[in-house]
């Protein structure tokens, strides 16, 4: 295969992001072969945000199901699939470059067959198959349902199910190196039109789960070992919306949330992507009156000046967010808040730039995750005059990191000698900033309440003795960092 440059198709610069956004990463997923021997063998690849990750999972138990064998080891793999992420400009990238990469080991006899699925393809299909006709099959979003009958048609999977038991048709294998820690994706797409962003474009209008499969799901779940499920949507308060227009009988969040709560045993549930706007009292109250559900939000807000909330078509004004602040931390006074947002939008003066600086001060969010702006392209805001230049988009970002590493600091410092339930990720031999006092034995690293997986910071535990992955202990804080607390274990 000839060396080549990137498709043609429009790009965006490359944006600069703070290690705590999660939505806009691209993180491979590392599966352990799982399914029958003997069955044809085929190499996962994923990338993008946990709502891929889900897709991956579902995609990976059907593969299963239908008698191949799965892992994200690419050699030798009759086919080699690649789930891609059309986000932002350095997910796309990676996606070409990976699925540039199977095709050199296809071009080596290495695999048999490459396919590119997901959000990328979606969004640019006849650009990509145009770029790269080596890659033998190309499925948008829409299209993903047809995987298995292609690979049929190709030769790749048998026509009949027979000799796959039912234990291997599961509804998804998680894939994930904390098993104990999961998503359950209550819906697909989004209603909103904000004007930075082109999920709509391709991954369409809001559509929720229904209610009896979400359960089911979440049961199925629990039986595979988890015990933290992290609730993801576009707009997670959005849920039930689209079926009630239809039906005003029809399940709305809290709904789902107490069904959860009642018919399965999950013991931990975390709310993300909860728009301020949506946020109801029904929600609030049962988080403070149900130990499962978290007290816990991740609430993003994109911007804190209203001129600029207005020009990205965000549905918040600075008075709406206030206000849901003040009842929830009222309501929950041990609530953990999260919130995103966006540095440099088009047209943000230094103005609107402090305006937000003092809106985050005196809100003082728990958690931020900040980013650049990155134009898209097809998204009203890719052409909208007053571009920032991205020496001031940098600028700016560490000026509010800076604020934020503060407001951080200060709240683990109010953790210290509180004791708290914390779920066990992993054992490493690494001590961490426990240093001495480790004596260079391995220490626990675990997450409070107040700590989601891969956005906010850990706690490091010690002693280390008995410690499992999984396990629920409770510790008692006794050093604070900037993002990680420093824990002993008491119980």
């Amino acid at each position: 295969m000839k060396t080549r440059a990137l498709p043609v198709f429009p790009l965006a610069p490359d944006p600069i992001r703070s290690d705590m956004a999660r939505n806009v990463s691209a993180v491979r997923m590392s599966v352990e072969p799982v399914g029958p021997e003997g069955g044809p063998q085929i190499g996962l690849i994923t990338l993008g945000c946990d709502k891929n990750t889900v897709d991956s999972e579902k995609m990976m138990a059907a593969l299963v199901g239908h008698g191949a064998r799965v892992s994200s080891d690419l050699d030798g793999s009759d086919v080699v699939v690649v789930n891609t992420c059309g986000f932002i400009e350095s997910a796309k990238e990676e996606s070409i470059e990976t699925i540039l990469d199977a095709c050199r080991l296809k071009e080596e006899g290495r695999i048999g067959a490459v396919v590119a699925v997901g959000c990328m393809v979606q969004r640019y299909k006849q650009e990509l198959s145009a770029e790269i006709p080596e890659v033998d099959l190309f499925l948008g979003l829409s299209e993903m349902a047809s995987l298995i009958p292609e690979l049929r048609r190709g030769g790749f999977l048998a026509e009949s199910l027979e000799g796959v038991s039912m234990m291997e048709r599961p509804l998804r294998i998680l894939a994930a190196e904390t098993p104990h820690t999961s998503f359950l994706k209550i819906s697909e797409g989004c209603d909103h039109t904000c004007t930075f962003c082109a999920i709509p474009s391709f991954r369409g209008l809001h559509r929720s789960a229904p209610l009896p499969e979400l359960v089911s799901e979440a049961q199925a779940l629990v039986r595979q070992g988890v015990k933290e499920l992290n609730i993801i949507s576009q707009d997670t308060t959005w849920y039930g919306r689209d079926l009630w227009r239809k039906d005003r009988s029809a399940p709305l969040l809290p709904d789902l949330l107490r069904a959860l709560v009642a018919d399965t045993d999950i013991e931990w549930l975390r709310l993300f992507y909860m728009y301020p706007s949506g946020i109801t009292q029904d929600v609030v109250e049962l988080m403070a009156r149900e130990d499962v559900v978290l007290p816990y939000l991740d609430m993003p807000l994109q911007h804190g000046s209203d001129r600029m909330l207005e020009a990205m078509r965000r549905p918040e004004r600075q008075d709406v967010i206030r206000e849901r602040v003040a009842w929830i931390r009222d309501a929950v006074p041990d609530v953990t808040l999260r919130t995103t947002v966006i540095v440099g939008f088009p047209g943000e003066s230094e103005d609107d730039f402090d305006v937000m600086l003092d809106f985050l001060e005196e809100l003082r969010f728990d958690r931020v995750g900040a980013f650049t702006y990155s134009p898209e392209d097809g998204t009203p805001a890719s052409d909208m005059p007053d571009q920032i230049p991205e020496s001031l988009k940098r600028e700016r970002l560490e000026r509010l990191m800076d604020v934020q590493r503060m407001i951080s600091a200060e709240g683990n410092e109010e953790m210290i000698g509180r004791k708290m339930r914390a779920l066990v990720d992993e054992v490493v031999d690494d001590p961490g900033p426990i240093g001495t006092a480790a004596g260079g034995r391995p220490v626990g690293v675990a997450r409070t309440v107040g700590q989601a997986m891969d956005v906010d910071g850990v706690t490091h535990l010690h002693p280390y003795d008995g410690l499992a992955s999984g396990a629920f202990v409770t510790v008692q804080i006794e050093e604070a960092e900037e993002y990680d607390l420093i824990g002993r274990v008491v119980e």
